[in-house]
Parts: structure tokens; sequence; C-alpha cells
């Protein structure tokens, strides 16, 4: 895995071994942030990589022009690989690695203008996700239309999420990302 773009471009990213984290492809991330990009979010924001894993989207970010990345990340052999990453790429003058779960620790980080979620597969909320965030934009890659997610099923165990809108969706494989924006 490599950093598609940025000034860090085509420079190597350790993933960690099993199957505890799922990196976003390369095909993926190039997209993700080339639409991120053309929105004018990135340079200069204060991103957070929750579930960060190897941290390829944060950094990823970071490449692109971002002033400051928080990765949020529990598993302990991710953490070892995700803060080698970042010493062996010189970004820890504009990175903080939070040991934790992502809903928790995400109710902590105060400055924030976009979060990159790319949790497990299974994860289901998002509701708590989106109630934790100061970011006005999320970007959510899940097994699923974010869009589905937002509209609930009519019932109380899933109501509708409100208070934000998907503004973009595409689909990599398995892989839905999705763009919400918090509404004003």
């Amino acid at each position: 895995m490599r950093v598609v773009a940025g000034e860090l471009r085509g420079r190597k990213i350790e993933a960690p071994e099993g199957k505890t984290t799922r990196p976003t492809t390369d095909k993926a991330r190039e997209a993700t942030f080339n639409a991120l990009g053309s929105l004018g979010v990135v340079v200069d924001a204060h991103v957070v990589d929750a579930f960060a894993g190897s941290g390829a989207l944060g950094i990823e970010a970071l490449s692109r022009g971002a002033a400051h990345c928080t990765f949020i990340e529990r598993n302990r052999e991710a953490l070892v690989v995700l803060q080698r990453n970042i010493d062996t790429l010189g970004l820890k003058d504009r990175a903080t690695v939070v040991r934790g779960d992502a809903l928790s620790q995400l109710v902590s980080v105060r400055k924030a203008d976009i979060v990159l979620a790319d949790p497990p597969y299974e994860f289901a909320q998002w509701d708590e996700l989106l109630a934790s965030t100061t970011a006005d934009f999320v970007v959510a890659e899940s097994d699923r239309d974010m869009t589905e997610e937002l509209a609930g099923d009519g019932t109380a165990q899933k109501p509708a999420i409100t208070g934000w809108e998907v503004t973009r969706v595409k689909r990599y494989g398995r892989a839905y990302v999705s763009f919400l924006q918090r509404l004003a």
C-alpha cells in the first residue's frame, strides 16, 4: 500500500497483519481524496481518522495538505504499525495518536473539520458517531449506502438520523464511501 498523492506520493504505508483491519484500497482512497480536494476541504483541515488501522486515510489527508490528523485506534498491533508509519513518514509534528474506542474518544477531539470513519463492516452505531463529532463533514466507509442509514427503518430500534445529509456515495467493490455534511 502506498500514499496515492501529495507531498508523500509513492511512499510505502505498512498494514497490520491479519484480518483485524481492512485497509481502504488505493483506488478508493484516490477517488475519495480527489473528490475532497475538489470540494476544497482538505488543505489546512484538522482531520480525525477514526478506526485508523494503518492510518492510510489520515496519512493521505496529511500528504494532501491537512494541517493535523488525530488517529484513533484501539487494536494494539494496529497501533504499533500506525505509529511506525507516522514516524517513518516524518509526520510526528502533525499527528496525534489516541488509543481507544473511536466512539468514546471522538467526543474529546474538539477541533475537527473532517472525520474519516472506516469502521468494521458490522458497525451499526453511526448515530452515536455523528452525534460525537464537532466536524461538519464525515467520510463514511461502510458495507452499505449511508443514505439508507440516515433514513432509518421507521422503528424505535432504528430511527432516522437527523441533522446530516448525504452529498455523495460511491461504491468500490463491497465498500460504499459516503460523504455526509452537517445541516446548518
